[in-house]
């Protein structure tokens, strides 16, 4: 599916946005929408939706979420049982959910409702017969809530299937602000003086970058938005589809360029490759003034990990937008969808419920979250930066890229311990080997595109 097309300037801007305001902290932010709704309680949230009656009737719900953004999540399927009386059963699921799911619906017992994290996933989903369209309700209120760009990428064949329930803003890099302070290092705005910055820090006697690379979807993430702010979003939409090859140039220079964050020993925390995602949060946020790291990068949704260490954030844990490599900061988002795998009155309810406000303020109230929809006031999150994190995604509108790898097909682009994620794991230990990557990337995209 091709992500929606975006014009640089507007990327530029989305990105200025969080330049000027995500060191703040605190505060109540900006409420611009949604204040005539009429407050009913249900865990904070107002009534912007409908429900039909459910008593009696039960819904399972799979998502590969654990932990603190399982528990949370769990909270908004409370709120839908209370407004509805339905029974709502979370199942946990492995990745790739695709293959979890192809064994339940073998098994004759597939969930309701899916959350699926990538395009390619709910495609796969309507390729084999398991999903089925939304519905009118549904529709409608995705038409009133989110930007054409994210109605279209749940889209399969001009039929909506996915409601993108939560959205990740990719294009950040999370710091220790003691660290920083202590380096008398200043938040980066290019490439250059992110390298720059890292040199300071190592000076000061911390390792810069923590890297969880134990999991390769981190990796994938710092390639794309390094190839979108160097390549351009032309070329990034091109190599997304796979109608360039990843042996271009284009590819070599942004795997060079990586290489010399990747490449440097000192620059990474010891055991990246052995470090999962929510560790190279925390390490980067524990130990005083000699943690780990000084700086990890990926999403808002980092923030949930931060909040299992003693940090707060926008007082010691602080952000930065990922540094313009060439023309333009990049802006990369990611998200996961509600897909209806049994049609009936109430998945579809649910799916319905997901798609409006009701549902994401509940969980932007709990932190770690951030959601498309256009409807959601800023005053939802809980803190300042959270609200501009959220202001600025929305702001974007549809010009954005989605995740690259999640466009791709899950053997390729979504699979641990193959394709994509395989590859740049061995050039996270190999970062000199830039002619064999992409050689490898090549041939396992050519053999899960089919050409």
């Amino acid at each position: 599916m091709t992500a929606p097309r975006t014009r640089r300037a507007a990327a530029v801007l989305a990105a200025g946005v969080l330049a000027v305001s995500l060191t703040a902290c605190g505060g109540g932010g900006d409420d611009d929408s949604g204040g005539d709704e009429k407050d009913k309680g249900g865990g904070g949230t107002g009534t912007t939706v409908t429900l039909p009656e459910l008593d009696g009737e039960s819904l399972e719900v799979a998502a590969v979420w654990t932990g603190v953004e399982q528990a949370n999540f769990k909270k908004v399927l409370a709120e839908f049982e209370k407004r509805t009386g339905a029974k709502v059963t979370f199942v946990p699921a492995q990745d790739p959910i695709i293959n979890f799911l192809g064994s339940k619906v073998a098994g004759g017992a597939p969930p309701d409702v899916a959350m699926l994290p990538q395009p390619g996933a709910i495609k796969q989903a309507v390729d084999k017969g398991w999903a089925k369209p939304l519905g009118a309700e549904a529709a409608k209120e995705l038409g009133e809530n989110y930007s054409q760009g994210w109605q279209d990428i749940g889209k399969v064949d001009g039929k909506q299937y996915g409601v993108y329930y939560k959205a990740a803003n990719k294009s950040l890099i999370w710091y220790n602000a003691q660290v920083f302070e202590n380096a008398g290092a200043a938040e980066p705005k290019t490439w250059d003086e992110l390298l720059t910055t890292a040199q300071m820090v190592y000076d000061s006697g911390v390792t810069p970058f923590s890297v969880g690379g134990a999991e390769g979807w981190t990796l994938t993430d710092w390639f794309e938005n390094v190839y979108l702010s160097q390549a351009g979003p032309e070329k990034y939409d091109q190599l997304a589809r796979h109608e360039i090859k990843w042996t271009d140039p284009s590819v070599k220079e942004a795997l060079t360029t990586l290489a010399e964050i990747w490449g440097k020993k000192d620059y990474i925390a010891s055991g990246a490759l052995g470090t999962d995602f929510p560790t190279s949060v925390t390490q980067t946020f524990t130990g005083g003034d000699q943690p780990k790291a000084g700086m990890v990068y990926e999403g808002d949704f980092a923030q949930v990990n931060i909040g299992e260490t003693k940090a707060e954030v926008g007082t010691d844990a602080k952000v930065f937008p990922f540094p313009a490599v060439g023309d333009a900061p990049p802006v990369v988002s990611g998200g996961d969808a509600a897909v209806i795998l049994e049609d009936s009155e109430a998945s579809q309810a649910l799916a319905t419920f997901l798609a409006s406000p009701d549902a994401a303020r509940i969980h932007a109230g709990l932190g770690g979250y951030l959601s498309p929809n256009r409807n959601v006031p800023d005053s939802a999150y809980p803190n300042e930066v959270q609200q501009k994190i959220a202001k600025a995604l929305v702001d974007a509108g549809d010009d954005f890229r989605f995740d690259m790898s999640d466009q791709a097909p899950q053997a390729f682009g979504g699979t641990p311990g193959k394709g994509e994620w395989k590859i740049l794991q061995d050039f996270l230990k190999n970062p000199k080997d830039v002619a064999g990557t992409q050689a490898k990337l090549e041939a396992d995209a050519a053999a899960a595109y089919g050409n």
